[in-house]
């Protein structure tokens, strides 16, 4: 009788481990990054090779803001100081934003979009629209509308 009971408890913990292993494979990690790499595809069947979706995003946040120091920038654009630094140089390199030192601050660099990173932005803007119009065809406007509340709400 005591091997049944630990016979009955081992295929116990086994269905619950498998329940487990289950929700976390098919849970909000799998399917978030399911959604990034389909957001990947789309973006580089539309927009192609001429922008990252981070790099859209602060040559976004420049032109809608206007020039600002690296760190609120990043804030803006909600990009951690490892992830901008490089993007910020990369699209500086490209003569698509100027960087200078703050005359008062020097620790600070203040940056500031040129007028070929406004018009790639502002020509990119569009494609940009197109992608989510793209990811988001399969619901209707109110389940669209609620998608992007919750998603809004879970990134703040």
């Amino acid at each position: 009788m005591k091997r049944l009971r630990s016979q009955d408890q081992a295929e116990v913990d086994e269905a619950e481990a498998r329940g487990t292993v289950h929700a976390a494979i098919h849970g909000l990690g799998h399917l978030s990054r399911r959604l990034f790499q389909l957001h990947a595809r789309v973006w580089q069947e539309i927009v192609d090779d001429e922008l990252t979706g981070p790099q859209f995003t602060v040559l976004g946040v420049l032109h809608l803001e206007g020039e600002m120091d690296q760190r609120t920038l990043g804030a803006h654009a909600r990009l951690d100081k490892s992830t901008a630094a490089p993007i910020v140089e990369r699209l500086r390199q490209r003569g698509l934003l100027e960087a200078e030192r703050d005359s008062v601050d020097k620790r600070r660099k203040v940056l500031r979009i040129t007028p070929e990173g406004r018009a790639l932005v502002v020509r990119t803007s569009p494609l940009a629209v197109e992608v989510g119009d793209r990811m988001l065809a399969p619901l209707l406007p109110e389940e669209q509308e609620l998608l992007l509340s919750f998603l809004e709400r879970m990134t703040r």
